[in-house]
């Protein structure tokens, strides 16, 4: 009998790194992934899901303008009632730490329904950093069923609290998609307004615990570097966020060589990442895909819940402070040496199997289950 898998996503880069999966599950026999998207990204959402080909059985719609955390929490989790009155499924896949993941699986605890949490295992043990996803992780992970951690220090963050059943380590899927996205061709206007003889530098900067001052700190090490430094071009697609618009624009507006741009679809973000001389960012999903691509990662954070790329080499946390930003821009840029032990380094977060291997492991909780 085939099992309906219900995969829950909501936010751009949670689709780039389910797509993945569901391609999977749709390409398995016995399995019907059943695909719901909450919206709470939009347009950047629907980007990826036309890239992919994804269809979603059940969109709920969230975004709203200025939505809070409390108002998104419980819209989401009304809505994923109605999900699950609705229908019937053998197990829910959510991923990582979004307020969607999270309700998610709260929906899905309440109807008592198996749980497996892609990318599980990240910790920074710091209740606000990041925020709200620290909280939203581990909140997962206590009611998750099956444990897709992305890498060995993941697993056993899991193991010492106490979760020591149906424990995978997998890779990360967000290695897959770029099987898949850096096939297709890239068509941006970029690549012909930029320079060729410059050296890019990706910057996303968006979370919350980076709003207001530590922001400011770092676009003005952006404005003192490129007017300091002839050959670099920063290359920033800012996030739909208002309150991230007005401070980019009331920060980096009008700046040569700084290149504001609207969010980037997953296939153009992945080609300019591969032509980029560094990355920095306070994602998280880039800082597992940039090194896959040889490109040094700065992150805009003073703790990270990748050490797993610290402790390889490929990631630097430098923090927020301008002169710490400047220091660590410019060690790369003019110290070939440190350039090349970053560059070089081996990427810790998967070979692009993750997918495969989740589905494997799913398709054997049930067969020793059912058994």
């Amino acid at each position: 009998m085939d099992k309906k898998v219900l995969v829950v996503f909501g936010t751009r880069p949670e689709a780039i790194k389910m797509a993945p999966l569901v391609k999977e599950l749709e390409q398995t026999p016995g399995f019907t992934p059943v695909v719901c998207v909450t919206g709470q990204h939009r347009e950047m959402l629907d980007q990826v899901l036309q890239f992919f080909d994804i269809h979603a059985d059940m969109d709920l719609n969230m975004m709203k303008e200025g939505q809070s955390l409390y108002s998104l929490s419980a819209d989401l989790l009304r809505g994923m009632e109605m999900v699950f009155r609705k229908n019937k499924y053998d197990m829910v896949l959510v991923h990582g730490d979004t307020t969607t993941a999270f309700i998610g699986a709260l929906a899905a605890y309440y109807a008592k329904v198996p749980i497996g949490h892609v990318e599980a295992g990240l910790r920074t043990y710091d209740k606000y950093a990041p925020f709200p996803e620290e909280m939203n992780r581990e909140w997962i992970g206590r009611v998750a069923d099956m444990h897709f951690a992305p890498t060995r220090l993941a697993a056993e963050h899991l193991m010492k609290e106490n979760r020591t059943r149906h424990i995978y380590v997998t890779g990360n899927t967000g290695i897959d998609a770029m099987k898949w996205t850096l096939s297709a061709p890239f068509t941006h206007p970029l690549q012909h307004k930029l320079r060729k003889d410059t050296r890019w530098i990706l910057m996303t900067m968006h979370r919350r615990e980076n709003w207001g001052e530590p922001m400011n700190h770092v676009f003005q090490a952006i404005k003192q570097l490129v007017r300091e430094i002839p050959d670099i071009e920063v290359i920033y697609p800012v996030h739909p966020n208002p309150a991230i618009q007005k401070a980019v624009s009331d920060g980096l507006a009008g700046e040569d060589r700084i290149h504001l741009t609207a969010p980037l679809d997953v296939v153009d973000l992945h080609h300019v990442m591969k032509r980029s001389y560094m990355v920095l960012t306070d994602s998280g999903g880039i800082q597992e895909e940039a090194p896959s691509l040889g490109k040094p990662v700065l992150v805009l954070r003073d703790k990270t819940e990748r050490p797993e790329g610290v402790i390889a080499g490929t990631l630097k946390c430098v923090g927020t402070e301008t002169q710490a930003v400047v220091k660590g821009i410019k060690e790369l840029l003019f110290d070939p040496k440190a350039y090349a032990a970053m560059a070089k380094a081996a990427n810790p977060f998967g070979d692009g199997t993750a997918s495969a291997q989740i589905v494997s492991a799913i398709r054997n909780y049930f067969d020793t289950s059912d058994g």
